[in-house]
């Protein structure tokens, strides 16, 4: 079974009617006992890093995800700011994240003829596959993707960053630590391409 993971924050309803459009049946939950039961887990995740993280605690969620994620180590999407949740601190908040694996997120930091670029990074743009892994396999070949973010990760081991995109600079897009997956696009908003992603992700 798949659980999208609710505490608050996210696009619940429209990963959903993605999975329902490949044939995949899910549940939107914040209900520990149907997370722990869950198969796979998807964490959504639209907003601020510290707000994101007090939501986890107000909804006790906390331990349980511990759990699947590090112990029962199934299969863990997660989505935009909920891919940032994973790492250990952010530039936008105090609050510790996750810590699920070593790496911080940061606020895009723009020089030269760069700072003109507009923060948010807003709108569809490309991703260059970094390594091969199920989550990315037979994808379109005109990989894009649908960004909505002013912060993004850096980890401490770059060889498992599965995709970068390029927005003033290089960023990691993607990564894969074990059965922890973080995509920073939004595959919900992402038409073809993310279907097929979300697709992978069920079929790991």
């Amino acid at each position: 079974m798949v659980v999208i993971v609710d505490y608050g924050m996210g696009n619940l309803g429209s990963i959903q009617n993605m999975l329902k459009r490949i044939g995949v049946e899910s549940m939107i939950s914040s209900e520990e006992k149907v997370i722990d039961s869950a198969r796979k887990l998807i964490i959504p995740g639209i907003g601020a890093f510290d707000n994101g993280m007090r939501k986890l605690n107000e909804f006790g969620l906390i331990p349980v995800l511990n759990k699947k994620a590090l112990q029962d180590k199934v299969p863990v999407l997660g989505i935009c700011l909920g891919m940032q949740l994973f790492t250990e601190s952010s530039e936008e908040g105090v609050t510790k994240g996750l810590g699920w694996l070593k790496g911080k997120t940061i606020k895009f930091k723009f020089e030269g003829e760069n700072k003109k670029l507009k923060i948010p990074h807003m709108g569809w743009n490309t991703i260059e596959i970094k390594k091969t892994c199920p989550l990315i396999e037979d994808l379109p070949e005109e990989k894009k993707f649908y960004f909505v973010h002013s912060y993004h990760v850096i980890t401490e081991a770059e060889p498992d960053s599965l995709s970068t995109t390029n927005y003033g600079y290089e960023f990691t897009s993607m990564f894969q630590y074990g059965n922890l997956y973080g995509v920073q696009f939004h595959p919900e908003k992402s038409h073809k391409y993310g279907m097929k992603l979300l697709k992978n992700f069920v079929s790991i």
